[in-house]
């Protein structure tokens, strides 16, 4: 099974909601949670991991809206991540994984920030384009936040949108390589009945396994 490193809890973004929703996929891969990550994670540590997944923003914990990234103190911030990605580690930056601003290092990073979303809605995700992350995905229906995100990397592959009548058309997933490594996005996730839809738990093995190189 491949080891993935799972990274949540935020103010807005409480870790039960995650906590609860890898549970069917952990049959399929040994995953680590961590959520205070500020002072857990060094690149030795990563390093380890094929995949990273990111689920919360830049704050220490729900608990502790400290920013996570402080240069001088935190050992691991977006240039280290960009580096484990570059050396061949997997990154999915997924819901308020993107939730950084113009600007921001994680900005740079990722390659998007994040604009807002309506009030909770019903959202329809659609797969737009052939690709990996999509194999075997369906539109299907969630009750989420809309996210909108506003794509900075000239090199992002979008393979997913999401449609509301409150947020409109949305890019919903992009794909990147950086250097040997690869870096997905998906912005749907905050609802735990969006994580029980199998749909989007196709979508999310199918993206942590194109992050793996697997697929």
């Amino acid at each position: 099974m491949i080891d993935v490193l799972l990274l949540c809890d935020d103010l807005w973004h409480p870790a039960e909601v995650v906590e609860l929703g890898i549970e069917p996929l952990k049959k399929h891969y040994n995953i680590t949670l961590v959520k205070s990550a500020k002072d857990i994670l060094t690149p030795e540590m990563i390093s380890k991991y094929p995949v990273i997944i990111c689920c919360k923003g830049n704050v220490v914990n729900s608990a502790n809206t400290a920013p996570w990234f402080e240069e001088g103190v935190t050992e691991v911030c977006p240039k280290e991540l960009k580096e484990y990605v570059a050396n061949g580690g997997g990154f999915l930056s997924l819901h308020s994984g993107n939730t950084s601003r113009q600007g921001d290092a994680y900005t740079e990073f990722v390659g998007n920030y994040f604009v807002g979303h309506p009030p909770r809605c019903s959202v329809e995700v659609k797969p737009v384009k052939e690709h990996p992350i999509n194999e075997n995905v369906k539109d299907f229906t969630i009750r989420d936040e809309h996210y909108n995100i506003a794509v900075t990397a000239p090199d992002a592959e979008v393979f997913l949108k999401t449609y509301s009548e409150t947020g409109g058309e949305q890019i919903g997933g992009y794909s990147r390589t950086i250097g040997e490594g690869r870096l997905c996005v998906l912005t749907p996730g905050h609802t735990l009945s969006a994580w029980q839809q199998e749909d989007f738990l196709q979508l999310l093995c199918n993206s942590i396994n194109w992050c793996a190189g697997i697929i």
